[in-house]
C-alpha cells in the first residue's frame, strides 16, 4: 500500500470504526520512510519485531468509539502483510545476509580493550 491511510481504510472494513482511529499505527509504522525514502525503510519495523514493538508502544488494544476493542498486534499484523505480500518477516529475514562491517563492532573492540588495561 502507497500511504498509511490507505491502511487505515483497510483496517477500518476489516475491524470496524473509522480510519482515523487506526492512522496513529499505521503512521507509527511508515515513520522511517522519513530517514529512507524508499521500500527498505521497511527494514527497520516491518516485521514481527515490529509487530511486538507497536503493540508496547500503543498497548494490547486499541478501543474504539463504538467501544469495541481491536487488538494491536492485529492491526500490525495486518499492516505488515499488505506491505510484504502476506508474509510477516524476521529480524532474520531482513538481516540475515547484511554484510558485517568493520564499523559494526568498533564499540565492541574498544571496550574489550579497555577491560584487559584495568
Amino acid at each position: 500500500m502507497a500511504h498509511p491511510y490507505h491502511h487505515a481504510i483497510s483496517s477500518s472494513r476489516q475491524f470496524g470504526g473509522t480510519p482515523d482511529e487506526y492512522l496513529p499505527i499505521h503512521n507509527w509504522f511508515d515513520q522511517t520512510k522519513a530517514h529512507l525514502p524508499d521500500v527498505r525503510h521497511r527494514a527497520v519495523l516491518h516485521s514481527s519485531l515490529g509487530i511486538f514493538l507497536c503493540e508496547q508502544v500503543f498497548g494490547p488494544t486499541l478501543t474504539l468509539s463504538t467501544g469495541k476493542k481491536v487488538p494491536v498486534r492485529l492491526i500490525g499484523e495486518q499492516h505488515v502483510r499488505e506491505d510484504m505480500g502476506g508474509e510477516i518477516p524476521t529480524v532474520q529475514d531482513w538481516l540475515g545476509d547484511l554484510p558485517l562491517r568493520p564499523w559494526m563492532a568498533r564499540g565492541a573492540a574498544r571496550l574489550s580493550e579497555q577491560e584487559e588495561g584495568s
